[in-house]
């Protein structure tokens, strides 16, 4: 794992405790869980890019620059800013979030996000936690949620405010990457820690929604794990709706008011979101890519691409390898 020496104090200003807010880190771990974590990510991250922590699903993310706007797929997760500010757009909802504050994902979502500030003295730092719904139901069957309020109709993405339990239970996670051996046993403990306050805090409404099988929301989001798995495929809206044991117009309200956009565009942006993917990763040129993902005309495939990622796709992949290199 690379290591840094620390940049200047102010770098971590706004993760220091109040009590000394301008004072020097030490070689011991500070009291505060923030500032725990952005000496973690700092750690790992000794100049701006993205890096999977040893704990599974944990991730750390830096930035020392304003970066424009870019699409990004979000699967369930919990992603919380340590220091800086970001904004992130799902349909024509604005979700902005800053030290202090997570963003709650509960079904993979398109949306455009963007970092808005970050420097090299004081970068955007950030984490992100990917979690698996099947143990979110497992967590949900050990808590009494009876009489704790569920959102029937509310979007799969919610931002909130980090308690201190949960930030200490983020940190205690996070510092595990320094401690391969205890990941299997105490990472498990600790993410069901994490969930734990997640489902019973205000900003787990949905999610508590989503944990619970049979329940409209659950259905709806069997319905996207669905058109994520089969997004090649032609489907019809009347299909879908059998799927989720609604009508079409339950299942559009429902749809709409979870992903912010119609089944079917939806699934177009999902198509889109692979089709970079696949371009990034496999030696393929546009059109191969369009057939694989359910396009039919490449011609609609190469323009749908660039109204949502800005270039045409070979020129949009250039740009991301050269900025990867």
């Amino acid at each position: 794992m690379p290591t840094m020496s620390l940049p200047h104090p102010s770098a971590l200003s706004s993760a220091l405790p109040s009590s000394h807010p301008q004072g020097p880190l030490t070689d011991e771990p500070p009291a505060d869980p923030r500032a725990r974590l952005a000496r973690r990510i700092l750690r790992s991250l000794p100049d701006a890019g993205d890096v999977d922590d040893g704990v599974p699903g944990l991730s750390f993310h830096r930035r020392d620059a304003f970066c424009p706007p870019v699409s990004v797929l979000y699967e369930p997760s919990l992603s919380l800013v340590v220091q800086g500010r970001k904004r992130v757009v799902l349909g024509t909802e604005t979700f902005e979030y800053g030290a202090g504050r997570f963003m709650l994902t509960s079904v993979d979502l398109p949306t455009i996000a963007q970092v808005l500030d970050g420097n090299e003295v004081q970068p955007f730092l950030s984490i992100m936690l990917r979690l698996d719904l099947t143990v979110v139901r497992e967590m949900a069957a050990e808590v009494d949620l009876h009489g704790i309020p569920v959102d029937p109709a509310g979007p799969g993405m919610t931002v909130g405010t980090v308690t201190a339990p949960l930030l200490d239970a983020i940190a205690r996670l996070a510092e595990l990457g320094d401690r391969p051996r205890d990941i299997p046993v105490l990472g498990r403990l600790v993410l069901k820690e994490i969930l734990y306050h997640l489902l019973l805090g205000p900003s787990g409404v949905h999610l508590r929604q989503i944990a619970v099988l049979g329940s409209q929301s659950s259905r709806v989001a069997s319905v996207i794990a669905w058109l994520r798995e089969h997004h090649a495929e032609t489907v019809r809206v009347e299909d879908l709706a059998e799927m989720a044991a609604m009508g079409v117009s339950t299942l559009h309200r429902h749809f709409q008011a979870m992903t912010r956009l119609s089944p079917l565009q939806y699934q177009k942006q999902i198509r889109l979101h692979e089709a970079r993917r696949l371009l990034l990763t496999e030696a393929i040129d546009a059109s191969t890519a369009a057939y694989r993902v359910g396009y039919e005309s490449a011609t609609q495939f190469n323009r749908e691409y660039r109204r949502l990622f800005g270039d045409p796709p070979m020129r949009d992949v250039s740009r991301l390898r050269a900025r990867a290199s």
